[in-house]
C-alpha cells in the first residue's frame, strides 16, 4: 500500500502591513493618477505624443515622425504600443490621454517584474515589498507618468533582471524573460538599453552562476532576443536605409560619453534625491550581507547599480540619466528593508510620516489659495505664475482629494507594526501626495504647460490662402504641439524661407530683426517669460 502523500507546507503569511489586494490597489492608483487628465506638456511629453499622433495620422509605423518630418532620435516600441492602445480607447478618452495608457501598462509591467525578481532572489515578503519601494522612490514618480520611451526601457530592464534571476532554476521561463528584456529593450531605447543590461551577462561566468548551469536558458534568451531586436532595423534597411543610418549614427553619439558637462558632486546630488529613500536601505543591505556579496542574489543588483552609476557619471545632470541605477538599487533595498535595525526603521518611519503629513497640508494650503484666495500672498504667487488662470471647484476632484487625505490619516494611526512599516508609509505617502497634487493642482499646472491656447491663437491669425509656413528656431515640442492642436505643420530652412509667404519664429522676449518680413502675430504660454512665437509675412 503506497504511503499517503505528504501535506504541502503552508505558505507563510506576509509580514507586510498591507494585504496583497490593498497593495495592488495602491499601485494601480499611483500608476493612473496624473497619466490622464491633462494636455500634452512642453518637452518630452509633447514630443512623444506628437510622434504617436503623426503615426496614426500619416501611417508609416517604421519611421517615427514629428509633425510629418522623420525624427531619428528614438526607437519605436513605446510609440507602437501607445498607438495600439489609443486606437480603441479614443471613444472614451482624448488621444493624448489614451496614448499615455501605454505608460501605465509599462509601469505596471515594471512593478510586476520587480516583484518577481525580488521574490526569486530573496523571499515572498521582498517580492511584495519591491513595488512599494519603487512607488516610494522619488526619481520614478514623473518618468512613469509621462509619455516617453523611458517606461518601456524600465519595463524591459526589469524583465532582464527577472530573467537572470530565474535562469539557473527555470531555464525556459528565465530565458524567455531575459530575451524579452534584451530584445524589447533595444526596440525601446536602442543602444542605451544594451549598455545598461548586456554587461550583466558577464556575471554568468562567475563561479556561483556557473554552478547553476545557466547556458540552456541563455540559448533560449538568444533565440528570443535576436529576432526581436533585429526586426525593426532589418525592416528599416529594406524600406529606408538612409533613415536607419541616421538613427544608428544618433545612437552612437548618445552612447559615446561626451566631455563632462556636470560636476561629479552635482551628479551625486541628483542621484541622492532621485534614489531616496532606497539608497540608504540598499546601503544597509550591502553592509549586513558584506560576506555574501559573491552570491547571485546580491551580485546581480549590485552589478546593475554600479553599471547605472557609471552611466550617470558619464552624462549631464538630468534626472532621466539616473534611472538605470534605480531598479537594481530597489532590488538591493528589498533584500534589507525588512531587516533594518529598530532604531533606523523607526527613524525612517517618523521622517516619512512627518514629511508627507507636512506635504499633504501644503498641497491643501495651495488649493485654498487657488480656490478661495487664502492666504492672500500665496494666492498672488499662484496668479503671478499663471496669469489669467481661474480656478474652479470640481466636486469629483475634491472627493478624490478628501478620500486620499483620509487614507493617509488612516495609515498614520492604523497601520500595524511591522519591519516593513516604514517602507509602506513611504509608498502610501508618495501616492497620496501625488494624488492630491493631481486632484487639486492639475488644472493650474496644465494651464501653464499646454500649447493649446497658443496653437488656437496662431491658427486664428493665419491669413486665408497663405499656403506653407517656414520655421526658424522652432523646437520639437512646439512643432509637435502645433500639429496636434491646430494641424499646423512648418517647412524646415532653407527651403521654407524660399518657398513660403509666412515664417514662424521661436525666440527670446526681445524680438530679433527679420529683414524682408513683417510681424503679424505674437504669442506665448501664460507665465512663460523666456519663449515667444512670432508669425511673419513676407514683404
Amino acid at each position: 500500500m503506497p504511503p499517503p502523500p505528504r501535506p504541502r507546507p503552508a505558505t507563510p503569511a506576509s509580514s507586510l502591513p498591507l494585504s496583497t489586494m490593498a497593495m495592488a490597489l495602491l499601485c494601480a492608483v499611483w500608476l493612473i493618477a496624473g497619466a490622464v487628465g491633462h494636455d500634452p506638456w512642453k518637452t518630452d511629453d509633447a514630443v512623444h505624443l506628437g510622434i504617436v499622433f503623426s503615426l496614426l495620422k500619416d501611417g508609416g509605423w517604421l519611421i517615427p515622425k514629428i509633425a510629418g518630418d522623420p525624427w531619428a532620435g528614438t526607437a519605436p516600441l513605446y510609440h507602437w504600443v501607445a498607438a495600439v492602445v489609443a486606437t480603441p480607447m479614443q471613444w472614451l478618452l482624448p488621444l493624448h490621454d489614451a496614448a499615455r495608457l501605454a505608460t501605465v501598462l509599462f509601469g505596471g509591467l515594471t512593478l510586476i517584474a520587480l516583484a518577481g525578481t525580488a521574490r526569486t532572489l530573496y523571499d515572498r515578503d521582498a517580492g511584495l515589498a519591491a513595488p512599494l519601494l519603487a512607488i516610494g522612490t522619488l526619481g520614478l514618480l514623473v518618468p512613469l507618468h509621462d509619455a516617453h520611451p523611458v517606461p518601456a526601457l524600465l519595463a524591459c530592464q526589469a524583465l532582464t533582471y527577472w530573467g537572470l534571476a530565474k535562469l539557473g532554476k527555470r531555464p525556459l521561463a528565465g530565458g524567455i524573460l531575459l530575451g524579452l528584456g534584451l530584445g524589447g529593450g533595444f526596440l525601446a531605447d536602442g543602444l542605451t538599453a544594451i549598455a545598461i543590461t548586456a554587461p550583466l551577462l558577464f556575471l554568468l561566468g562567475t563561479p556561483r552562476w556557473r554552478d547553476a548551469r545557466p547556458w540552456p536558458g541563455l540559448l533560449v534568451a538568444s533565440a528570443v532576443a535576436l529576432p526581436l531586436a533585429l526586426s525593426w532595423p532589418l525592416a528599416l534597411y529594406f524600406s529606408d536605409a538612409s533613415y536607419l543610418a541616421a538613427w544608428w549614427s544618433s545612437e552612437w553619439r548618445l552612447l559615446v560619453p561626451a566631455p563632462a558637462t556636470s560636476a561629479v558632486g552635482d551628479l551625486l546630488e541628483l542621484f541622492g534625491w532621485a534614489a531616496f529613500p532606497v539608497w540608504p536601505i540598499a546601503g544597509w543591505a550591502l553592509w549586513a550581507n558584506r560576506r555574501r556579496l559573491a552570491e547571485p542574489a546580491l551580485l546581480l543588483p549590485l552589478a546593475g547599480t554600479l553599471i547605472g552609476l557609471l552611466w550617470l557619471l558619464s552624462r549631464e545632470a538630468r534626472a532621466l540619466h539616473a534611472l538605470p541605477a534605480l531598479l537594481p538599487l530597489i532590488l538591493l533595498a528589498a533584500a534589507g528593508a525588512g531587516k533594518l535595525r529598530r532604531g533606523a526603521a523607526n527613524a525612517l518611519d517618523w521622517f516619512g510620516m512627518t514629511t508627507f503629513t507636512l506635504a499633504v497640508g501644503l498641497v491643501w494650503l495651495g488649493a485654498s489659495a487657488m480656490l478661495a484666495g487664502w492666504p492672500p500672498k500665496l494666492a498672488r504667487n499662484f496668479a503671478k505664475l499663471a496669469p489669467g488662470f481661474t480656478a474652479e471647484v470640481s466636486w469629483f476632484a475634491m472627493t478624490v482629494a478628501f478620500a486620499a487625505t483620509a487614507a493617509w490619516l488612516f495609515a498614520l494611526v492604523r497601520l500595524p507594526r511591522s519591519p516593513w512599516r516604514a517602507v509602506t508609509h513611504w509608498a502610501i505617502g508618495v501616492a497620496v501626495g501625488w494624488v492630491l497634487l493631481v486632484a487639486l493642482w492639475l488644472p493650474w499646472v496644465d494651464y501653464g504647460k499646454t500649447y493649446r491656447p497658443v496653437a488656437a491663437a496662431l491658427l486664428a491669425a493665419l491669413p486665408e490662402g497663405s499656403g506653407c509656413i517656414a520655421r526658424s528656431g522652432l523646437g520639437l515640442p512646439q512643432r509637435a504641439s502645433l500639429d496636434y492642436f491646430a494641424g499646423i505643420r512648418t517647412v524646415a530652412p532653407p527651403e521654407g524661407r524660399r518657398q513660403c509667404r509666412l515664417l514662424l519664429v521661436q525666440g527670446p522676449p526681445r524680438e530679433e530683426a527679420q529683414p524682408g518680413w513683417t510681424r503679424i502675430w505674437e504669442g506665448n504660454r501664460p507665465g512663460d517669460k523666456n519663449e515667444r512665437l512670432r508669425l511673419y509675412r513676407r514683404n
